[in-house]
């Protein structure tokens, strides 16, 4: 068993507020306050997870400019009033900052029974291949 440190128990707690608010903003058709409030939380569990030094340096290294500033540009973009436009840009950005992790991630899903199964589908297979390749995503 993984043992958390209270701070990194209330960062997941946040992050699992955010991913519920940034859902449930986008299914309300992009309603701006939900998404702001999904955003704020998103960086601030985030930053309790791994350290406020540590979110520093992982959002602003310099390889990372160009995904970070999609990304802090769309969480911009939707405090100040276009959510669909601020969503599309947190997405890219997301996806750029994050695409080490995806192989990791896809490697981990594929071990669970159901959803690893679900991943073997012909359709399915061919683009979990392309997700799970490392460094391909440009």
């Amino acid at each position: 068993m993984i043992s958390l440190t209270d701070s990194q128990k209330i960062g997941m707690g946040l992050t699992g507020f955010s991913v519920f608010f940034l859902f449930f903003g986008m299914m309300l058709f992009f309603d701006k306050a939900l998404l702001a409030i999904g955003n704020i939380l998103f960086v601030s569990g985030l930053s309790f997870v791994i350290g406020l030094e540590r979110t520093f340096r992982f959002f602003f290294q310099r390889h990372k400019v160009k995904a970070t500033s999609f990304f802090l540009g769309g969480v911009f973009v939707v405090l100040i009033g276009w959510p669909i436009i601020g969503v599309v840009l947190e997405i890219y950005g997301f996806f750029l900052l994050f695409r080490g992790f995806f192989p990791v991630a896809v490697g981990f899903i594929r071990r669970i029974p159901v959803l690893g199964s679900l991943l073997s589908l012909p359709g399915i297979s061919t683009l979990v291949d392309k997700i799970g390749e490392s460094n391909t995503m440009v």
